[in-house]
């Protein structure tokens, strides 16, 4: 058994995307691959099952749930210390005087009442059956005992107990040794799971690579998603014990062969999939049980689409976008997620060693290709999403905007065209028939005419007749491919099967993607582009065959991107185990209309430090208002109208400096705005951010201030 299921092809496309490593055909058992540099094992397992061990326990969305101690919802009513000492002072000195008065009987004897009620009167007195030392004894323990009563009763109206924990304690803490209380039928390196199912010797064999060092975290994830694959019914009980009897921790192996990163840079814990973004703030605006609390992201968030808006240097890269898909790349190694990551060249998304597939388009030496058509053989799906890269970002009111005309033109060409030369074309041979050359049009016919492809002849006719009418979107098309016939791009985009073309058809399997921009010298082509994979992804997640791998598509520069179609996709990526992760310096990269419609498509928003005060009021418009209390202090001056409180009054004054005063708090609830625009323009600190999560089962998390560099 070489994987979970989701690494065998389907048959999804005419020209499959290159196996992430090795032939088409990986054997079924490849050999054990050496250990990642960056992460050797440690010569025995203590490291690896206290990581399995330690508590997860569940917590509010966002929340780093390793090791995380849960706090109450709401802050606790805690005691200025001023008012806590003084208290406990006053307290005792009223004891005292208490006990005091009755000892020297000012308050009569009644407190003796209960002794003649309890006391037998043979021990009484001076002639007492206990005799003069037992007659001592019984007087002086029931003074005792009104003694600690007293004592009892001060030590609670003082606060004494809170005195003691806040303290006292503290100072006599000593750390003590963790001890292990995992019972063995709840202990997760026991692999109880598989012994309940009859494979007994497949979990020994696990517990036996947990304990002697040779397993690691993507180890353990993998072998539990291919665990679930035989719970569903995927794969057959035998097979996965005899895999995991062969090679142990090294069974179901990705297709690469790698069992983890080159080096990681972020925290990550696979057994919930979460990676650490940063720390909570300790902030008044923070829910109480989120501060302090380590702040992290997973698929279950990133199932709803995450929008992050700050500056150059606020920290998206490295901050956001590298964590995130360092961690989709160790899911993809466990066999749970497929990644594309796309950026420009250099933006530090990750070493290459890091990816299955790197598609460097401009750069000559790339051993990968993109493809223009998404991998589709139905010349209207084609049409659709290239038409959606090249024009989606026209205005309205521009020739050419409305991508259902693209959408024709692009139909009527790349149809017949198919139909000829069983491929699409390249990008100078579409460029030409955009163009209306009349060489390619009358090879086309003629190829058509030859073949008996009358409907087809038709669409040709209307594309012929439209050719040079006003409001004709071919110039337009034309203008925007001519952006990818230029001598960078010469060897890219083929399709006549000389390269090795990626196709977002791929998300079926376990890939590790990612694709490098020309932003230097071709702007307007990488967002191009960039448009152009997007709408791949959200047209190749729809029809997956497999939804059980979560998808992810990480675009680290967004500007130009944001399409209304684009929108639209992205609302339905949730309901498709898959997500997207969008960057943007501004809000103002995209148009108007559509800021409100994106920031509503995304269920997770993140605004970085140094954001405009114009982009904080959409951001303060989304996430709304709520009831909080507001407190108004007045103080009104004591007016005396004796002479003795006038005396009294101008002593105060000399003393304090200050005319005595009455105050009045007036408590109120009020409604306002959860961050104002101007809070998020000036009140964030550097390398914080204020993030809203929302989970794919519709829980919500409220606009946290999270430290990035804690």
């Amino acid at each position: 058994m070489d994987s979970d299921g989701t690494q065998e092809a389907r048959g999804t496309h005419a020209n499959p995307v290159p196996r992430p490593a090795g032939p088409p055909e990986v054997p079924a058992m490849p050999p054990r691959p050496p250990l990642a540099p960056a992460a050797p094992p440690p010569p025995d397992g203590s490291a690896f099952l206290a990581w399995l061990r330690t508590p997860r326990p569940e917590a509010a969305p966002g929340v780093w749930r390793f090791g995380h101690r849960p706090r109450p919802a709401e802050e606790p009513d805690i005691t200025p210390t001023r008012q806590l000492l003084s208290g406990a002072v006053i307290a005792f000195l009223v004891g005292w005087l208490i006990w005091s008065l009755l000892q020297n009987g000012y308050l009569g004897n009644w407190w003796w009442v209960p002794f003649d009620l309890i006391v037998p009167d043979a021990w009484r007195g001076a002639d007492s059956d206990l005799g003069e030392t037992g007659t001592f004894m019984v007087y002086r323990g029931y003074e005792l005992l009104v003694a600690l009563a007293i004592m009892v009763g001060v030590a609670r109206l003082g606060r004494w107990g809170e005195i003691w924990r806040r303290f006292v304690a503290p100072r006599f803490h000593r750390p003590v040794v963790p001890v292990d209380p995992t019972a063995p039928q709840d202990d997760p390196a026991q692999w109880n799971e598989l012994r309940a199912a009859g494979a007994v010797d497949a979990a020994e064999r696990l517990a036996a690579d947990a304990r002697s060092g040779f397993m690691r975290d993507v180890d353990h994830a993998r072998i539990q998603r291919a665990w679930q694959g035989v719970r569903t019914g995927r794969h057959s009980l035998a097979t996965f014990s005899g895999a995991v009897l062969k090679d142990g921790a090294a069974a179901c192996l990705h297709p690469s062969g790698a069992r983890d990163l080159p080096a990681r840079l972020a925290r990550h814990d696979l057994l919930t999939g979460q990676v650490r973004l940063g720390l909570s703030a300790d902030d008044p605006r923070n829910p109480y049980a989120y501060r302090g609390a380590g702040l992290a992201l997973g698929p279950e968030l990133l199932g709803t689409s995450l929008l992050a808006v700050g500056p150059a240097g606020s920290g998206k890269t490295g901050a956001v976008v590298r964590p995130v898909a360092e961690s989709l790349c160790l899911h993809a190694l466990a066999g749970r997620a497929a990644v594309v990551v796309v950026g420009a060249a250099g933006a530090g998304l990750g070493p290459a060693d890091a990816y299955d597939v790197v598609v460097r388009i401009g750069n000559q030496d790339s051993a990968y290709d993109l493809d223009l058509y998404g991998g589709s053989s139905d010349p209207d799906e084609a049409a659709a999403v290239l038409a959606e890269g090249l024009v989606g970002d026209l205005a309205d009111p521009h020739p050419g905007s409305d991508s259902r005309r693209s959408t024709t033109v692009l139909a009527q060409l790349l149809g017949p065209f198919r139909a000829v030369h069983g491929r699409f074309p390249s990008v100078p041979e579409l460029r030409q028939l955009l163009d209306g050359a009349p060489g390619p049009f009358a090879a086309l016919r003629q190829g058509l005419a030859e073949s008996g492809q009358e409907s087809l002849l038709r669409e040709l006719d209307a594309r012929e007749r439209q050719m040079g009418q006003p409001g004709d979107v071919g110039g337009v098309l034309a203008d925007r491919v001519a952006l990818l016939d230029r001598p960078a791009f010469a060897g890219f985009f083929d399709t006549s099967g000389q390269s090795r073309p990626f196709t977002l058809k791929a998300l079926d399997h376990p890939v590790r993607v990612r694709i490098d921009l020309p932003e230097r010298g071709h702007a307007d082509a990488s967002r191009m582009l960039a448009r152009l994979v997007l709408a791949q992804f959200t047209a190749s997640v729809a029809v997956r065959e497999d939804r059980s791998l979560f998808a992810c598509l990480v675009l680290d520069d967004a500007t130009g991107v944001i399409t209304p179609e684009a929108v639209r996709g992205i609302q339905r990526l949730r309901s498709g185990n898959s997500g997207v992760v969008l960057t943007l310096r501004t809000l103002d990269d995209v148009a108007r209309p559509l800021r409100g419609p994106l920031l509503g498509a995304t269920g997770c928003r993140m605004a970085l430090s140094g954001l405009t005060p114009w982009d904080g009021q959409d951001f303060a418009e989304v996430w709304g208002k709520e009831w909080t209390e507001a407190r108004d202090v007045t103080d009104r001056q004591i007016i005396a109208e004796t002479p003795a409180g006038k005396a009294l009054h101008a002593v105060r004054r000399v003393i304090t400096g200050k005319a005595p005063t009455a105050r009045a708090v007036t408590v109120r609830q009020v409604e306002r705005e959860r961050w104002s625009a101007s809070e998020l323009a000036h009140a964030v600190p550097a390398g914080h951010a204020v993030l809203s999560l929302t989970t794919v089962q519709g829980e919500h998390a409220p606009p946290l201030l999270v430290n990035l560099r804690a």
